[in-house]
């Protein structure tokens, strides 16, 4: 009887060993899969963080602008930090031959006026001038929900038909090929407002899908240009 008793204390000893093995890699497995889990949203975090290069052939890139940014307030310059920048929006003013001044100005008096929630990071006036509002690394209201990962150019234009100037067509082009170089994209990631919510902005380059296109390749051939110019 004595023997049958040891046997079962043994059985019971292996039964509690058991159990606390089982406990022991049940706890080592979720501290494992917790510290997965953790160090995939840190490195999801890191990999969607604003981030921009720079160096002497990109700064050289940099078109000529007048820095006026607007005043941080909730209608057009929020101060929210913007996410990795994947694409540049394209924009034009609907406001048929106001000045790249007059449009920022009009962005600045919502802090004021309340009318509504909109702004840009750039402004491409009559004449070529351009004319910074919003930093690239804060969001800008005009691009709806891409706000976050884009930056924003607005561009004046002259009459109802929303075409361009060619003084604004070449600002245009100088600087989306400057902020392809900023952010390490191409003309493919040149987008419109209107490939986000159908709205026809840029009129006359979503009514006209050939000049968009030949936007896009003047682009390609002034980054290809920079490029050559960074190897020699």
């Amino acid at each position: 009887m004595k023997g049958t008793g040891n046997r079962k204390k043994t059985r019971a000893a292996l039964r509690r060993r058991r159990r606390q093995r089982r406990i022991r890699v049940g706890f080592a497995l979720l501290f494992i899969l917790l510290a997965v889990l953790g160090g995939f949203r840190i490195w999801e975090r890191m990999t969607e963080r604003y981030v921009e290069k720079s160096g002497d052939w990109i700064d050289n890139a940099k078109p000529e602008m007048d820095v006026e940014l607007l005043t941080v307030n909730p209608y057009s310059r929020p101060g929210t930090e913007t996410n990795k920048i994947n694409g540049i929006v394209v924009h034009y003013t609907a406001n048929p031959g106001a000045t790249a001044m007059e449009n920022r100005n009009y962005f600045e008096g919502l802090k004021d006026s309340h009318e509504t929630k909109a702004s840009s990071n750039f402004i491409v006036g009559l004449e070529g001038e351009i004319v910074q509002c919003v930093p690239t690394w804060e969001v800008a209201y005009a691009s709806n929900s891409r706000n976050q990962d884009t930056v924003s150019i607005e561009c004046c234009h002259p009459d109802e038909e929303g075409g361009f100037t060619d003084e604004t067509y070449q600002s245009a082009v100088d600087l989306c090929a400057w902020l392809c170089l900023k952010f390490d994209l191409d003309e493919t990631d040149m987008i419109r407002h209107y490939d986000i919510t159908g709205k026809i902005c840029p009129k006359y380059y979503v009514e006209h899908e050939e000049a968009w296109d030949g936007m896009k390749q003047d682009v390609k051939v002034k980054l290809d240009e920079y490029r050559k110019q960074a190897k020699k």
